[in-house]
């Protein structure tokens, strides 16, 4: 099956313009999980915002971010990665920021929001042409996947 969503030039370079400031983001925010705040930092973090099993998520929610962005960046495995980065969110939304309201100067979750929504587009066309899934995937590996 041929990925059609980006078969125009401009929707591939929508894609792709998406995919790296998207992922550039994602990327971002994992890294400084890791590198600056820490894992047990993100955990002390973590477990002072209510998020369940701080322990456990902290690190998956750190990797999942730097490598789902660098992967977003590339245009590898766009539509599961996207779902993953799409439920980050989700739960990021609910369990830390929704109770703070729409704006993010206040804690609130308009950044996860579209962040979020971002993310599930991508799960939901793809990476596109101008991607490592459209030039070395297609057609080896299930459509859902790229």
């Amino acid at each position: 099956m041929t990925n059609t969503t980006a078969s125009t030039p401009a929707a591939s370079f929508g894609l792709l313009i998406l995919r790296i400031v998207v992922g550039a983001v994602f990327a971002a925010h994992g890294a400084q999980k890791i590198f600056e705040f820490t894992i047990p930092g993100t955990i002390g973090s973590f477990s002072d915002m209510g998020v369940p099993l701080p322990e456990v998520a902290a690190p998956v929610v750190a990797f999942v971010e730097l490598i789902g962005g660098i992967l977003l960046i590339l245009g590898l495995f766009a539509r599961p990665i996207g779902v993953l980065l799409a439920v980050d969110m989700i739960v990021a939304l609910i369990a830390v920021h929704l109770p703070a309201g729409l704006w993010v100067g206040e804690g609130g979750y308009e950044f996860v929001a579209v962040l979020g929504a971002a993310a599930l587009a991508l799960a939901f066309t793809g990476a596109g042409r101008l991607s490592l899934d459209g030039a070395f995937l297609r057609g080896r590996v299930p459509a859902w996947m790229s």
